[in-house]
């Protein structure tokens, strides 16, 4: 349903992008590139992307500033106090679908 020619870029979820049918549509020319740093089965590349040169991969660098990380820490800490207080997470991710 896409253009030929389009620009995948990925730097949300590993899991949303199915490797294998990317490397299939980077070789017939449906996708013409590809930026991703993120994987989906991290830390494994598929090895079509490791080998096509029109595909650039980088490590997942989108909270690599002071304020992210500094903000990355304090959902910790309260993810972590509202566990302890009242049994739930302010972020839920599948594994714990019970804590909400």
């Amino acid at each position: 349903m896409m253009k030929r020619g389009i620009v995948v870029v990925n730097t949300a979820r590993g899991a949303v992008m199915d490797e294998a049918a990317l490397v299939e549509a980077l070789n017939s020319g449906i996708v013409s590139s590809a930026g991703l740093d993120v994987f989906e089965n991290e830390p494994e590349v598929h090895p079509g992307l490791l080998a096509n040169d029109r595909v650039m991969l980088v490590p997942h660098m989108g909270t690599w500033t002071e304020e992210t990380e500094t903000k990355m820490e304090e959902w910790a800490l309260d993810n972590v106090r509202l566990a302890l207080q009242e049994g739930r997470l302010k972020s839920i991710v599948p594994e714990q679908k019970d804590m909400q």
